[in-house]
């Protein structure tokens, strides 16, 4: 079985070059040039480019790439499965499953499924591991598909920006509001519900704001003493840690992973991003 994801699950370059995942980059283009997150563009580029007065733009997978690898997929005979970023914020699943739909007229013994996450980041990237510890464990592809459906349904996103700017650019938020914001010290917290962005609540300065993250996690989190709790920051690995240590000391969680977010998520949320990611309930 070959298991397939894009660059907008955050996992890095790492992960792909000692892990049999194919990785499907999204596209990320500043100003005139065009690269592909995590192949020929890194997050720390981006974050560069944000700060220096840039506006990287994104855009989803190519249609091309997904021809060539689920033509070659059919032809090899295997199953795949392909884990997608939340079809809510991009049109990436959408493009995939129509794509499928093209190449299954050809190839009519293509077995490919794809499931929408409704994740982002990390969130997603969890997903993405689990499959592939499952794969690892000899499970088929049918009970692969039931538990990270049962995952990406039960899968928490909370996160907060540095600069309300930055959200304002992508029409998250006004620009009153972001200038608002920025004058008080107002941080904004967000989930993703059903695989959209959805604001929760505004605090003023960044340790009411870890404190109420913590409070959330109490509330929605399941047995977060037995999970593998994720974090991925914008270029902030200091304020990572911070919250690593603040969630360890509170949950002793199983394990805290951490990554940069990447390239395509990054040029939306911006330098200084922290999103935290859990599960509300494990599987019975």
């Amino acid at each position: 079985m070959r298991i397939f994801a894009d660059s907008a699950c955050d996992l890095p370059k790492e992960f792909y070059e000692t892990n049999p995942v194919t990785l499907i980059p999204l596209r990320v283009q500043i100003e005139e040039a065009e690269y592909l997150d995590v192949e020929t563009i890194n997050s720390t580029e981006v974050y560069a480019a944000i700060r220096s007065g840039k506006h990287p733009k994104t855009s989803q997978a190519s249609p091309e790439q997904f021809i060539t690898l689920f033509e070659e997929l059919a032809k090899s005979g295997e199953e795949g499965l392909y884990i997608a970023f939340s079809s809510e914020l991009s049109g990436t699943h959408n493009s995939a499953v129509m794509i499928r739909d093209q190449v299954l007229e050809e190839y009519p013994q293509l077995k490919l499924t794809i499931i929408d996450s409704k994740c982002a980041s990390l969130g997603y990237g969890l997903l993405v591991k689990d499959a592939l510890r499952l794969q690892k464990a000899g499970e088929p592809l049918e009970r692969i598909e039931e538990i990270i459906r049962f995952k990406a349904a039960h899968m928490e996103h909370l996160f907060t920006v540095e600069d309300l700017d930055y959200m304002a650019r992508g029409g998250r938020v006004s620009k009153a509001s972001a200038f608002i914001g920025g004058l008080l010290n107002i941080k904004p917290l967000l989930h993703v519900e059903d695989g959209k962005l959805v604001p929760i609540e505004k605090l003023r300065g960044r340790k009411k704001l870890m404190k109420r993250i913590l409070e959330l996690m109490e509330e929605r989190g399941e047995r977060l003493h037995e999970q593998i709790i994720a974090i991925s920051h914008g270029d902030d690995e200091a304020l990572a840690l911070e919250m690593k240590t603040m969630i360890e000391e509170t949950f002793q969680p199983k394990q805290v992973e951490i990554h940069v977010i990447g390239s395509a998520v990054g040029s939306h949320a911006g330098p200084g991003t922290l999103a935290i990611f859990f599960a509300n309930q494990l599987q019975p």
